[in-house]
């Protein structure tokens, strides 16, 4: 059974990607900051639960031995804070930490052993907000550090063998903590093209960013 871990996974869209992939027959770890909303959220859904904050180093390197063994990974976990660009270089540092750097180190964490399986499949949440086709139009440090993921995401492919496909993807507006009430999606509805692309075929799509399963511009 391969193994799939989704970052952020205890709420919103990590929930809903986590509850797709376990009713596709994966081995679901949900890795959230919180033990307690984490373990609620995984005995809920039948699947396991790892401590895993993105915003502490540390926390990454104590669980890279599980990471590891890791088939499927899912970088789901976000922080969007109403802050300007230039108002709070905190924010930024937390942001580029928990949404850029930690999935490079989780990337570069499960990859030995995706290539000694001969199988991988990376799957990085991203934002219309982090789209130079669309502007970077909104949310100050979130949009930076998802266009670095988006980044991210097209040189990693130039890297990996044809085994390991790594794609981006935007879920919409989405009914979330972050979304807001408004929002015009459900967490289902934005789940539903990060589940497809963290359970490709062999032949499948590999360094592209999509929404609706279709591909658009970065």
């Amino acid at each position: 059974m391969k193994r799939a871990l989704v970052t952020g996974g205890n709420r919103g869209i990590g929930k809903a990607i986590a509850a797709g992939l376990r009713d596709a027959g994966l081995r679901v770890i949900i890795g959230a900051r919180d033990p307690d909303h984490g373990q609620a959220a995984a005995a809920e859904l039948g699947v396991e639960f790892k401590r895993l904050d993105l915003a502490d180093p540390t926390s990454i390197n104590e669980a890279r031995p599980w990471v590891s063994h890791v088939d499927v990974l899912v970088n789901n976990a976000g922080i969007l804070e109403d802050v300007p660009l230039f108002d709070d270089g905190t924010n930024f540092e937390r942001s580029m930490q928990t949404m850029l750097q930690a999935p490079y180190e989780l990337i570069r964490t499960a990859l030995p052993g995706m290539k000694l399986r001969s199988y991988g499949r990376v799957v990085n949440v991203s934002s219309g907000w982090g789209s130079f086709a669309e502007g970077l139009g909104g949310g100050g440090a979130y949009a930076v550090a998802k266009a670095g993921l988006n980044a991210l995401t097209l040189r990693a492919a130039q890297d990996l063998p044809a085994t390991v496909k790594i794609n981006a993807m935007c879920p919409g507006w989405v009914k979330t903590r972050m979304g807001g009430a408004s929002a015009t999606r459900s967490p289902e509805e934005g789940a539903e093209t990060a589940i497809w692309l963290a359970t490709l075929p062999d032949t499948g799509p590999t360094g592209g960013i999509f929404r609706d399963r279709k591909q658009i511009d970065w």
